[in-house]
């Protein structure tokens, strides 16, 4: 089977609760911890920034932290998440004045780099800097909340995407993030996708009477990848 990732997002936990939430994840088989940044501003919704990351550091998690910035400007914050711990940082194009620019300050860093392409944002850009691309992130909502059902012209998308990474040699890993379910996520890797964002499937299918639900919904997840290209 393809090395397929699997990176729930903390927008959809218990922010209460939120470091043992991440262990749960992580021990119930996800790979990736998948961060959302909002601002209030690129974005109408205010989460949360580099102090949670680094808390999450500090209380034990060593998974990597794949950061999702959805704020504008956007330079200004890169060092501080790297500071914290963040293992991917992502951005959107239309956030970043120079993107080459910045895509480079995360590399600089010590972080993988990476675009976010919006429903309606065209992959144009990405052929001028395949070189300093990591991952290639796909929104398939559109950005601010969760909960949203998955555009499924994001598929079309996809196939391009990975059309451009193959050509172009590079190790790139293509993420898509927004409505993936179980129902869904077979047809979505055999687009071309190869790390899974999934917040409400994974955190809102938690309830006190079943203590191994995270695990449950993530080897859903990976009963379904095994099918791909069977």
């Amino acid at each position: 089977m393809a090395d397929f990732k699997i990176a729930p997002s903390i927008l959809a936990a218990d922010f209460a609760r939120i470091g043992e939430e991440v262990d749960n994840v992580i021990k119930s088989g996800a790979d990736v911890v998948h961060f959302d940044v909002m601002d209030n501003h690129y974005v109408p919704n205010l989460t949360i920034g580099p102090l949670v990351c680094d808390a999450l550091r500090k209380h034990g998690v060593t998974a990597d932290i794949d950061v999702h910035l959805m704020v504008k400007p956007v330079d200004r914050i890169i060092p501080d998440f790297i500071d914290a711990g963040a293992s991917y940082i992502t951005f959107h194009p239309e956030a970043s004045e120079h993107i080459d620019r910045t895509l480079q300050m995360i590399r600089e860093g010590g972080c993988k780099s990476g675009l976010v392409f919006n429903p309606a944002t065209p992959l144009s850009i990405l052929k001028h800097v395949m070189d300093k691309v990591d991952i290639i992130l796909l929104m398939s909502v559109n950005p601010g909340f969760g909960g949203q059902s998955f555009i499924p012209e994001t598929l079309v998308k996809l196939r391009e995407a990975r059309k451009m990474i193959d050509e172009s040699g590079y190790d790139i890993t293509l993420e898509i993030d927004g409505g993936v379910k179980v129902d869904n996520i077979k047809e979505v890797a055999e687009a071309g996708a190869d790390m899974f964002v999934a917040g409400s499937a994974v955190f809102n299918a938690k309830n006190d009477k079943d203590a191994d639900v995270y695990n449950t919904v993530i080897k859903q997840f990976r009963d379904e990848l095994a099918k791909v290209g069977k």
